[in-house]
Order: structure tokens, then sequence, then C-alpha cells
């Protein structure tokens, strides 16, 4: 990840700066280049920024998009419009699989193009790969903070070991506690008069597939039996 470069081609309003560090310090990402901005430094970048102020002092401004990947062996640009000489063209989970399958010395670039009008011609034929993001027809316009988000999200999940999931505060019910647990439930329901010991139904198969489903640990169990025998009624005294 420390190879994968964002840069931002002439953004014109300094806020969309500092959301994009903040989205990419979220999901690992710290190279940040940006080409000849309208408005930066400034004090609206550091406060969209939030926790991310490390990586606009890092950033690094340029003149032009020659010197913020003159260094870079693969380049990938964001683009939503068709070209008349078609460019190879993938989405950002394909890019980030791609990139994630470059060399491991090989320094990476994505360029995110002008708020109003995107990347030019010119540009776009620097790169290796087009990348669109897609969105609804009716209004696929991206937020450029956002679309960094999206395509950082992707590069993240591409480049991260499997995290594992917090531990569960109890351990997972035996098949045996769970079978019990039905037979208790079975039979207060026909005590209840609920179930019909001669004619069932599926009642305690749907039963089954409700709480099967839900994959319960040993204490969810005891307590579901402990509902079971209070709402059981107490046997009568035997007769003397």
């Amino acid at each position: 990840m420390s190879d994968v470069r964002i840069v931002l081609v002439e953004p014109s309003h300094p806020g969309n700066i500092g959301g994009a560090a903040r989205a990419m310090k979220t999901m690992g990402l710290s190279d940040l280049v940006v080409v000849n901005p309208k408005r930066y430094p400034d004090p609206q970048a550091d406060w969209r920024a939030a926790g991310a102020l490390d990586v606009l002092d890092a950033a690094r401004v340029v003149a032009d998009v020659d010197a913020a990947i003159d260094d870079c062996h693969w380049v990938v640009g964001t683009s939503t419009r068709s070209r008349k000489i078609p460019w190879p063209i993938a989405y950002p989970k394909e890019i980030a699989a791609q990139i994630a399958e470059q060399p491991g010395d090989a320094r990476i670039a994505i360029l995110f193009g002008r708020e109003d009008n995107g990347l030019s011609n010119d540009e776009l034929r620097r790169c290796h790969y087009h990348l669109q993001i897609p969105a609804s027809p009716e209004y696929p316009s991206l937020n450029l903070a956002m679309a960094v988000q999206v395509v950082a999200y992707e590069l993240y999940q591409a480049f991260a070991e499997v995290i594992p999931m917090p531990g569960w505060d109890r351990s997972l019910a035996t098949a045996g506690e769970v079978e019990a647990l039905f037979a208790h439930v079975q039979s207060t329901l026909e005590q209840a008069g609920f179930l019909d010991v001669d004619n069932p139904g599926q009642t305690m198969t749907r039963l089954r597939r409700l709480l099967l489903r839900v994959q319960m640990d040993e204490t969810e169990v005891q307590i579901l039996r402990g509902v079971f025998k209070a709402l059981t009624p107490a046997s009568p005294p035997a007769a003397e």
C-alpha cells in the first residue's frame, strides 16, 4: 500500500483535498500528490482532513501530471466517459486486484481528475488503465473525495490480510445442547396445547430452521431453556 500514490489533478476546492487525505488514511494509504491546485494549502483542507493531517503534511504539490507520475511503473486514470479509441477499462475492485498483483517494487499512481471535467484526453493517454466507478445512470457524478474513498476501500480489501473478527464472548452451543433445547421447546409447546402431539405439522421444523440460522452460543441456549421452564405450568401436587 505504501507504493500506491493518489494523484489529484488540479482540484478546485481545498476541502476535497482534505477529504481525500482522510479517505486515504482510513484505508492505509499515505502517498498523496496534488497537481497544480487552485487553493492549497488552505484551512478548509486541514478541517476536512480531520485526523489525517499527517497525510496532508506529507503531500507533495507539483506543477503537472508528468511530475506526479514520472517515477511510477503503472498508472491508472479515473474516467466516466467513453473514448473514441477504446482503452482498457476496469471497475475499482478489478483495478485493486491487478494492483495487488504488481511486483513488490512497482510504484502505482491513480489519477483523479478535476471536479468539473475530469482528466484530459492527453492525461488519460498516459495511463495503462482507465478506472470507472459504477453509479446510477440518473446521477453518476461522485464527489472527488468520495471517489477516492471508493477506490481506497477496494485497495484495502485487496491488500489487507484477512482480519480476524473479534472473538465471541461465549462458546457456541454444541449440537447436543441445541437438541436438548429443541426437545424442551417441543415438550413445553405440547403441554401448552400449542402443538398437537398426534398432528404437529411442520411447526418444529420451522422453529429449528429459525433458531439454527442464529447459531446460538451456550448462554443463549440456557436463557431460552430458562424462559421455557418459566412458562411451563407447575405440575399439580401428587394425591396422597
